[in-house]
């Protein structure tokens, strides 16, 4: 047994110290010790993580745990989640962090599913499109002819697979422009 006499914000710092090394603390008890440290003591991430033996990112890491959904924290704190999905979980918000961490517990996922379904939930429109039919040479062909000979002047399409492309009108003068601009309806 050591013995020290030493002032009460050392003692509270000792103690906060001792606290964030135990092994049995989950990453929501840790996050708020280390958050407690650095407010009262107004630490840096890197002197807090100097203070109980940690690298800076992990530190970081587990302070940001501190802006999850309180449903969220909840999860992390019960251990239906681990600290990886808790930490693909905070690059959303709101409801979708809600519902993303209750599909993760309900179909227990793994992190790198968590992610995905991460990056799902950010990109739905992505994901909503529906797969266009490419279009024939044939077909872009004869909308091409069918432009050219209402227009009575040269006429492109330049098509790519991916289904974008742009339409080429020529002309020699202004006045030809003006002319194309007016049979558009422009």
């Amino acid at each position: 047994v050591i013995i020290r006499d030493v002032s009460d914000r050392s003692a509270i710092a000792m103690a906060l110290i001792e606290n964030i090394q135990r092994e049995n603390l989950n990453p929501m008890e840790e996050a708020n010790a280390l958050f407690r440290l650095r407010e009262e003591f107004e630490l840096t991430h890197q002197q807090a993580a100097e203070a109980v033996g940690k690298s800076r990112a992990t530190v970081s890491n587990l302070l940001r745990l501190r802006n999850l959904n309180e449903d969220v924290k909840r999860m992390l704190e019960n251990g239906d989640i681990e600290m990886g999905h808790a930490r693909a979980l905070l690059g959303i918000d709101g409801e979708q962090q809600s519902f993303a961490a209750s599909q993760t517990v309900e179909k227990a996922l793994s992190v790198r599913e968590t992610e995905q379904l991460i990056r799902r939930l950010l990109k739905p429109e992505a994901q909503s499109t529906p797969e266009l039919e490419p279009a024939s040479v044939e077909e872009i062909d004869e909308l091409e002819h069918r432009i050219s000979h209402k227009l009575g002047k040269g006429f492109s399409i330049k098509h790519r697979p991916n289904g974008k492309g742009k339409l080429v009108f020529d002309y020699t003068n202004v006045d030809e422009l003006k002319n194309l601009i007016e049979q558009l309806g422009a």
